[in-house]
């Protein structure tokens, strides 16, 4: 039975029991990050925009797939998973979180 989450607070525990290996983690905030420089170089180039799904869940997916050996939330929760990935790289990127390589 699929667990319904009530809050993003309580999806974001589930997000990051599914983001445990480092290099996981390391190229989801990789492909984040890669998302904000496309959105920010749209305003001059708008094909950036079609760029980003395919970056961002490229990396992500990478990560998942290879080395944490699962399947992405996205799948299932794809808004609060969408918020997951901004929220754990702001966390890391402001030393709240961890990658630990």
């Amino acid at each position: 039975m699929e667990h319904q989450f009530n809050s993003f607070k309580e999806f974001y525990s589930f997000y990051l029991s599914q983001h445990q290996h480092p290099i996981c983690r390391l190229l989801h905030i990789i492909g984040t990050f890669c998302v904000i420089c496309l959105f920010l170089t749209s305003f001059d180039s708008p094909e950036n925009l079609l760029l980003m799904p395919v970056i961002g869940y490229g990396f992500a997916w990478v990560g998942h797939f290879m080395f944490e050996k699962n399947k992405p939330a996205t799948f299932k929760n794809p808004i609060y998973s969408f918020l997951g990935d901004f929220y754990m790289f702001w966390n890391i990127i402001t030393g709240k979180e961890k990658i630990n390589l």
